[in-house]
């Protein structure tokens, strides 16, 4: 019995033996032993006839150059080849994982995973062992051979970029000449024959003719993107048109031509037939409009006659509308101060402070809103309101914003420490019968009610706007703060911090000025019985007629008695 348990023990330790050294990676010495001779080959399974021979000196002088034959290939065994077993592909994703997931998403990649036995792997363009990266001029990769590298499996597209511009720069070593992988992508390959015209148009194109500093360099027209997005056809294609003739519809996939070139698809010569794919039947004097439209005239009569209309319409626009506008403004300036003369009897709304308070805040506010959306959109009409100088969109918007504050401050003081400040709170404070105004108020505008409820001093629209200029003025101000004094906050505080403060601060800021113009001016400016307007920011003073239909509850107690009132009061004992 124990002899037995001894040689099961003895069995299975020399198993595990035999299982470790077979275990053991083949070293690179015993893999050239065979693999070094420069006539082994081996027949593949359609017949042809393939090089097995392995340079150790250029697998030395490649990317690969610290792995071992093993590290490649881990499936060889030290029998290999008596064993008859055929060595599996080779692994590349074991190393270059993400690599490989880009591929799988490939056009190349997604027809391997159909079956489809002509799809490149990573060899058919990496090849061997003599794998270099992309900017060894000796690579299969480096821009100069792309083209010849991708042309082993697309021969005519190889031609058609060899003669183009892209081809004869990129021959001549101009290294920003765009090559398969700067338009096709480099792992996830796309075919953008088909694809939607804006991709090829954004993603594709744009990424070169959209650079200032290539198109200053090789001294390329600066607009061609933007006059392109201002056509017809670029409209069409950001409206989602699938139809619409993008950049290659017109210039071609990968024979790309400069337009003086009689061979070019956009040369005048080849108009008709390039602008008649998609529109039949043109004429000659079709073909000759402008696809990319002009900023400035460069002699050709139409243009000219198009860039002088163009100025002329602008002019035309901007005195038209500006002297309807100043005629309105004079005529809401001037029917506001005739209602202010003849208002009648006044009754005082807001007192000299409180006035001073206001158009401290709708000064800032102003300046405010047009610094913040000009520094956000640097490049519109309202930029040019600060001289289209960031650093004095900057300061005059911190500067509004400390004034704001400041403001702010002074305010609790004043609603602390003055008599006038403390009621106006009070009579601002939220109570049960403002949501019973709301309600009855809501009632009577829908035609449930034939009577408006009865206000104080301070019904719920002002209430609100009051306390949402609190809430404004807090979240922008801490807000603004923090985005000013990034640095010192980041000292104590997560960098996303910032990053939320500054969406709070844009969109609390889209918030105020939508309240402002649909809420405030619709109350002070538009609302029957106000328009043309409520001086009360003014001087203080709103009509007695107003005051009594709008707050008739305060008016009632703030209106001196009759004396015939005294006299019947009196009179009754009173």
């Amino acid at each position: 019995m124990s002899f037995c348990l001894g040689l099961m023990l003895w069995g299975a330790a020399g198993a595990s033996c035999l299982s470790t050294v077979a275990a053991e990676p083949v070293p690179d010495d015993k893999c050239l032993e065979c693999h070094a001779d420069q006539d082994l080959t081996a027949t593949t399974e359609d017949g042809r006839e393939r090089s097995l021979y392995v340079d150790a000196s250029v697998l030395a002088a490649s990317s690969h150059s610290t792995n071992t034959c093993s590290a490649c290939h881990a499936d060889i065994a030290w029998e290999h080849p008596d064993d008859q077993v055929k060595p599996k592909p080779v692994r590349c994703e074991a190393c270059h994982e993400r690599q490989a997931l880009s591929y799988g998403l490939s056009v190349h990649g997604q027809a391997a995973e159909s079956g489809d036995p002509a799809a490149p792997g990573c060899r058919d363009c990496h090849h061997h062992h003599d794998v270099l990266p992309s900017t060894d001029p000796r690579s299969r990769l480096h821009f100069s051979r792309q083209a010849a590298t991708c042309g082993d499996c697309h021969p005519t597209e190889a031609e058609d970029v060899a003669g183009s511009v892209h081809g004869k720069a990129a021959a001549q070593g101009v290294r920003e000449a765009p090559t398969c992988t700067d338009c096709h992508m480099e792992h996830s390959i796309q075919a953008l024959r088909g694809a939607p015209g804006e991709q090829v148009a954004e993603q594709v194109c744009s990424k070169c003719h959209a650079s200032e500093r290539l198109n200053t360099k090789f001294g390329l027209p600066a607009d061609r993107v933007k006059t392109f997005f201002e056509s017809y056809h670029g409209l069409a294609i950001q409206g989602g048109s699938a139809t619409a003739a993008n950049c290659a519809s017109c210039h071609g996939y990968h024979r790309i031509l400069p337009s003086t070139d009689p061979e070019s698809s956009v040369h005048p010569a080849h108009l008709v037939t390039t602008c008649g794919q998609c529109h039949p039947g043109i004429s000659e004097q079709f073909a000759l409009g402008r696809v990319h439209l002009k900023g400035v005239p460069e002699g050709n009569l139409g243009e000219q006659v198009n860039w002088w209309v163009r100025r002329i319409y602008l002019l035309l626009i901007f005195g038209v509308v500006g002297a309807l506008s100043l005629h309105n403004l004079l005529s809401l300036m001037r029917s506001a101060l005739l209602a202010r003369g003849t208002r009648g009897p006044t009754v005082m709304r807001m007192d000299r402070h409180q006035r001073a308070q206001h158009f401290i805040l709708l000064s800032t506010f102003i300046l405010l809103a047009l610094s913040g959306f000009a520094l956000k959109y640097p490049d519109t009409w309202v930029a040019w309101l600060f001289a289209n100088d960031e650093n004095v969109r900057r300061w005059v918007h911190r500067g509004a914003g400390v004034v704001l504050i400041a403001l702010g401050v002074w305010h609790l003081v004043y609603i602390a420490l003055f008599r006038e400040g403390r009621r106006l709170v009070r009579d601002l404070w939220f109570r049960k019968r403002d949501v019973t105004d709301i309600v009855l108020n809501l009632r009577y505008l829908t035609g449930h009610r034939s009577e408006r409820p009865r206000f104080g001093r301070f019904g719920y629209v002002e209430k609100f706007e009051y306390w949402a200029v609190v809430w404004g003025t807090v979240i922008m101000g801490v807000t603004g703060l923090a985005i000013w004094l990034k640095v010192d906050v980041t000292q104590f505080l997560p960098r996303w911090v910032v990053e939320v403060a500054t969406t709070i601060h844009y969109y609390e800021a889209i918030l105020a000025c939508l309240a402002i113009v649909v809420w405030h001016f619709y109350h002070v400016i538009f609302a029957p019985g106000t328009y043309p307007m409520n001086w009360a920011w003014w001087d203080g003073r709103v009509s007695e007629e107003w005051h009594k239909e709008e707050h008739p509850l305060e008016h009632v107690a703030e209106a001196p008695p009759k004396a015939a009132d005294v006299d019947r009061a009196r009179g009754e004992g009173i």
